[in-house]
């Protein structure tokens, strides 16, 4: 790669990590082959190599991109959600957890001998 097409296109775009993802995605397509996107779309290519066509191209604004905005995410707080329902089983009217299934007590008959 020329540096001095790096530095000519990092004047277009700020952001270095852009910029080498910009040109590794545009050197895929050049490399591909096929038809209408992988020709270069600058005149004069003769002695340059693919990243240094991807480099002209951003230069002379032949490709452009564009930065999604930044959205800030929030952490949910917990009210208005509703409990799984395993949750409302194993509680009593205390809100104790009970463990183990409650069952009536039964009373054995005494047998004498």
């Amino acid at each position: 790669m020329n540096p001095e097409l790096v530095k000519k296109a990092l004047e277009k775009v700020v952001n270095a990590n852009v910029l080498v993802n910009l040109v590794s995605q545009r050197v895929r397509q050049l490399n591909y082959g096929g038809g209408g996107v992988s020709r270069p779309l600058v005149l004069d290519v003769t002695n340059l190599g693919s990243a240094d066509i991807a480099l002209r191209e951003i230069i002379e604004d032949k490709i452009s991109f564009e930065m999604p905005e930044i959205v800030e995410l929030t952490r949910p707080t917990g009210r208005n959600r509703k409990r799984p329902q395993s949750w409302a089983r194993n509680k009593n009217a205390s809100g104790e957890d009970s463990g183990a299934k409650e069952s009536p007590a039964r009373k054995r008959a005494l047998t004498l001998a």
